[in-house]
């Protein structure tokens, strides 16, 4: 079993999708490791705030089998891939990361950029995986967060936001 770390957001009636989603991640993984909720502005676009969590698994499945599982979840929750990568969302589910898993195989990359790149995505995992390593800077994810700018990157933690 490897331990996966996932990020969840939504910001099309989140507060139905989130809890949604991760029953279903329940029933497929069981027991999960979830953050607090993290309300943002959308970015790239204008839109309604998401919420944001990270959401930690334990799984058999590979890389490419798990993506391909969490796509149908998002399809159940009514998502439509769409060309344009900034746009409303009823459910996104993004792999983080698959153990200490090094990988750029098309659309999957792990760790994902975007670990370094959003105060939405960072944040939350490093409050639940704040020591783990990320395995290609080789800092914990708290380190991470330390160190991250994220002035122009306003999130607040919604009181009483767990999924469960």
């Amino acid at each position: 079993m490897v331990n996966a770390w996932l990020s969840l957001g939504s910001n099309l009636a989140p507060e139905i999708q989130i809890p949604s989603a991760l029953r279903e991640l329940e029933r497929l993984f069981g027991d999960l490791r979830v953050s607090s909720i993290y309300e943002s502005r959308a970015i790239g676009f204008e839109g309604d705030n998401f919420h944001n969590l990270v959401v930690g698994i334990l799984t058999d499945l590979s890389p490419r089998a798990l993506v391909a599982a969490l796509r149908e979840v998002e399809k159940r929750h009514g998502r439509e891939r769409t060309p344009e990568k900034f746009s409303p969302r009823s459910l996104d589910i993004d792999l983080l990361t698959y153990g200490e898993q090094i990988l750029d195989d098309g659309p999957i990359q792990l760790p994902r950029d975007e670990i370094g790149k959003y105060a939405f995505v960072l944040l939350p995992l490093a409050e639940v995986a704040g020591d783990e390593v990320e395995p290609r800077s080789g800092r914990t994810y708290s380190q991470l967060w330390e160190a991250f700018e994220a002035q122009d990157q306003a999130l607040w933690r919604i009181e009483g936001g767990s999924g469960l």
